[in-house]
């Protein structure tokens, strides 16, 4: 994608934690219109590194390039200003309102009453939900149940269209399928294609290599704070990826247990073991 210009860049990026590296010098350039896969081990710098480009954490060292402006976010509110959204894991949602309160937590809709009283505008946020949701083809018949009666696919899914809605530049989701059925997953993984057929770009970590290779066009890997490779997935499979991940040292190992013989025979014999044949 020489010829057409980065959504986000990062340049360099580095954090420690006292004596502690978390992230090591870290370059990556991400596209309109692609989904990324972000991988490697626990504690390789994934969530240090998505955390400084969605402001919750700042950088000690390097850039962050947004459509070509270098930017620097104080807070996680400055990155969704700029149309950076993160979906973490437990989702950020209300269990106690409904989906388009949800879309519209903490920048909800306003309309006067009798000429003094500022009020919540329910049917504006409930018809602009729906429109959001049918865009994204996300079925969910009664908007006005509490969020708690909803599966985890459909929170999860509540969760992207309020990214949409707000005009997500760059979506980032942390587990999306971590704590869903097999359907749901299959939904979620359709619902980011959809992203990605109307320019959103999506960084995706996962530790299901399945749902990276079913979705994704490139993946990024980091080991120890480190970026091990990057390759594209039309270029590679799950062995090499795997091996980035767990580096030389161990990836001839990983290869050698998948070239073994399927039936392996152990004789182990004790010399002081008596025979009752």
């Amino acid at each position: 994608m020489a010829d057409v210009q980065p959504i986000l860049q990062v340049r360099d990026l580095y954090k420690h934690f006292g004596g502690l590296v978390a992230v090591d010098h870290v370059s990556l350039d991400i596209y309109p219109g692609e989904v990324v896969g972000l991988l490697g081990d626990n504690g390789a710098g994934k969530s240090t590194l998505i955390k400084m480009i969605s402001g919750v954490y700042k950088p000690d060292g390097g850039q962050l390039l947004l459509n070509g402006e270098v930017v620097s976010f104080a807070t996680p509110l400055e990155a969704r200003r700029r149309g950076i959204e993160t979906i973490y894991q437990d989702l950020a949602l209300c269990e106690n309102l409904d989906a388009g309160a949800n879309i519209f937590l903490g920048r909800e809709r306003m309309r006067h009453q009798l000429g003094i009283f500022r009020v919540l505008d329910r049917a504006f946020m409930l018809r602009e939900s729906r429109q959001v949701l049918d865009q994204l083809d996300i079925r969910i018949p009664e908007l006005r149940n509490p969020i708690r009666q909803l599966s985890g696919g459909q929170r999860q899914a509540v969760s992207i269209a309020r990214a949409v809605y707000w005009n997500a530049h760059l979506m980032i989701m942390d587990e999306p399928t971590a704590a869903l059925g097999v359907p749901e997953q299959l939904k979620v993984l359709e619902l980011i294609r959809t992203l990605r057929s109307q320019g959103v770009p999506v960084i995706l970590i996962s530790h299901n290599m399945q749902d990276v290779f079913a979705v994704a066009d490139r993946v990024i890997v980091m080991r120890r704070g480190s970026k091990a490779g990057e390759r594209r997935i039309s270029e590679s499979n799950e062995n090499e990826v795997v091996g980035l991940m767990v580096g030389a040292e161990y990836a001839q190992v990983i290869k050698q247990i998948h070239e073994a013989p399927e039936e392996v025979h152990i004789t182990t014999h004790d010399e002081n073991a008596k025979d009752f044949r």
